[in-house]
């Protein structure tokens, strides 16, 4: 059972601690969007020292991904899809700037962070029907199809969300292994006839079935 604990800043976010099954369990709600969700991220890295984090929620699917609604399905890699550069010839990821957003033992991450591999192979004995693939993090949510076949198409996503590779990237710099989990609620492009609740639901029988299988 999580119970909700008190924080001294109130602007902090929101925190609940306890356990689900044999599991010990922090769960923050991020809110939407990477500044919220880095935030969260490093709240829980800083506070709580935790062994594994995972990033859970809801994404849409893009068209030819062969995803429906309510399926579950986990990241091998975020990207970063929408931060970069603008040229003529098009998009170009932060290494055409030359500054990478993380550095850590000698290594450089651009737009891409891989999630951890052990962790998702465990997941996937615990998981059945689980969709793997690349997730996209984006700024702004793909109201076209020309923007979310250009998207697809140049990062190989499967998916869109808006906070994924945030977690992914704080996670990358304190060195905790993560997992993301997430349930479909739309086909892109735009969010006619999306079911938000019912993503959520599968999305969260999902984990606690995976953190239950933590002794």
């Amino acid at each position: 059972m999580l119970k909700e604990m008190k924080n001294k800043n109130k602007t902090a976010p929101s925190v609940t601690s306890g356990t689900v099954g044999k599991a010990r369990v922090v769960h923050i709600a991020s809110g939407m969007g990477v500044a919220n969700a880095a935030r969260a991220a490093t709240v829980l890295c800083e506070r709580y020292s935790p062994t594994h984090v995972v990033s859970f929620g809801i994404c849409g699917a893009y068209p030819g991904s062969g995803l429906a609604m309510g399926d579950i399905v986990m990241a091998e890699k975020e990207v970063y899809a929408d931060t970069g550069l603008i040229l003529v010839d098009g998009f170009h990821g932060v290494d055409a700037i030359g500054i990478e957003l993380l550095k850590k033992g000698g290594r450089k991450f651009y737009n891409e962070f891989p999630l951890d591999v052990g962790f998702r192979k465990r997941t996937l004995k615990v998981i059945d029907n689980v969709s793997t693939g690349v997730f996209a993090t984006v700024n702004a949510t793909s109201g076209t199809m020309k923007r979310a076949k250009e998207i697809r198409l140049r990062s190989g996503a499967i998916c869109e969300n808006m906070e994924g590779a945030a977690v992914a990237h704080v996670c990358a710099g304190y060195g905790v292994p993560v997992l993301e989990l997430r349930g479909i609620s739309n086909i892109l492009p735009g969010r006619k006839g999306w079911d938000k609740e019912g993503a959520a639901e599968n999305c969260q029988k999902a984990l606690i079935k995976l953190l239950g299988s933590f002794a």
